[in-house]
């Protein structure tokens, strides 16, 4: 048995954060799920390195350009291209797991992370385009990411909520999920057949915490606060998925929104490589890793159950925090905007890229009809 298949067991599935045409073409996808893999996770810069930085997918993109396709269409086609694949790779997962993992998580337009309306419209239209069971439609944790999660979760549509970094995001994320599902019940619908997962960043919170620890006289605590503040989220997570609220979800055939580990690549080199798999592991639970990551885990990471431990001592860490006047609630905020910024600037790069490649496409083309003294020129739609 391997030890993706042995944190299975536990209750923990690793899911991979990261995805790429020749990943899936090569079948070294489908070998990773045959590890014990049980999903795949996206965003706009895992996208800009593998379409902007690679020549997989050059072959289909001139095809879609001189089929006239718009810069924003190319993208589409190619993105959804490589989820509805990935997808159908996991769906033996999913049904073996009856629904719950197998998923592959693709993110609406970070353009639209303080649109609660359209963030809606482009989710719905996503996930009927794909029309896969086992996809999630990625949605940032900003307030308006918030309210869209429920009128989601109300319909049917499976959410990955992403970008939580704070305690009290994740809490509203939970609770939108649990609010989404009372009105998808209350409309006489299966409960069972929607999944979510409540993405919760780690690691950058300890690149940001570490130099205040330092000016604090509180060096004892740096590498140690993303995980507490991971554990206290786990805490929330109990309470909210136990008592008389989620027992009438759960008799209904309701699945918890799991945690997910996300940003679990170690971002200091002087912190154990496994440090947010081996200290996060709990039932529950999914950590989404980058390869570096889950190369470091397969070599040398621990299977033990660490979620529960330690549960006062990092609930007393970042309480000592504020007392030292640390605002981790700031620097929570501060991390989700960042993070939407940061999804922004990967998609507008990406979009470049796109742009750049189908003007020398569309320019050959006219240089090619021209050596061949042809007057008619390229069927490419000039608008972006």
């Amino acid at each position: 048995m391997s030890k993706l298949q042995k944190l299975a067991d536990r209750g923990q599935a690793i899911w991979f954060d990261y995805i790429r045409r020749s990943l899936i073409t090569s079948g070294e996808l489908q070998s990773l799920i045959d590890q014990g893999i049980r999903g795949v996770t996206s965003n706009p810069t895992i996208f800009e390195k593998a379409i902007a930085g690679s020549s997989d997918y050059d072959e289909e993109l001139v095809s879609l350009v001189k089929k006239g396709a718009t810069v924003e269409g190319i993208y589409e086609e190619l993105a959804l291209g490589d989820i509805a694949r990935t997808a159908d790779l996991f769906k033996p997962v999913y049904d073996r797991t009856a629904g719950l993992d197998g998923y592959v998580s693709i993110e609406v337009s970070p353009e639209l992370a303080y649109d609660a309306e359209k963030t809606v419209e482009e989710a719905v239209r996503l996930f009927s385009k794909l029309g896969r069971p086992n996809v999630m439609i990625k949605v940032p944790a900003t307030s308006e990411g918030i309210v869209a999660t429920q009128a989601l979760i109300s319909e049917g549509i499976n959410v990955n909520v992403t970008l939580l970094f704070g305690i009290g995001s994740y809490r509203g994320a939970a609770l939108a999920y649990l609010a989404g599902l009372e009105q998808l019940l209350a409309a006489g619908r299966d409960i069972s057949k929607v999944a979510s997962v409540a993405s919760f960043f780690v690691s950058r919170v300890d690149t940001l915490v570490d130099p205040e620890l330092e000016k604090h006289a509180l060096k004892d605590f740096t590498g140690r606060i993303a995980v507490d503040n991971a554990k206290v989220a786990y805490g929330v997570f109990k309470q909210l998925f136990s008592g008389p609220r989620w027992e009438r979800l759960e008799r209904s055939g309701a699945r918890p929104q799991r945690l997910l580990w996300a940003s679990t690549g170690t971002k200091n080199p002087a912190y154990p490589d496994t440090l947010y798999v081996d200290e996060l592991i709990g039932p529950h639970t999914v950590n989404t890793v980058p390869p570096a990551t889950l190369q470091a885990f397969l070599g040398h990471g621990r299977i033990e159950d660490t979620l529960d431990k330690g549960i006062e001592e990092s609930k007393a860490r970042i309480e000592r925090l504020s007392k030292e006047g640390i605002d981790l609630d700031a620097i929570t905020a501060k991390l989700q905007k960042d993070g939407v910024e940061l999804f922004v600037g990967s998609f507008h790069s990406l979009m470049d890229s796109i742009a750049a490649k189908r003007r020398e496409i569309i320019v050959g083309s006219h240089l090619v009809r021209a050596e061949l003294g042809t007057s008619s020129s390229c069927p490419c739609n000039e608008g972006t």
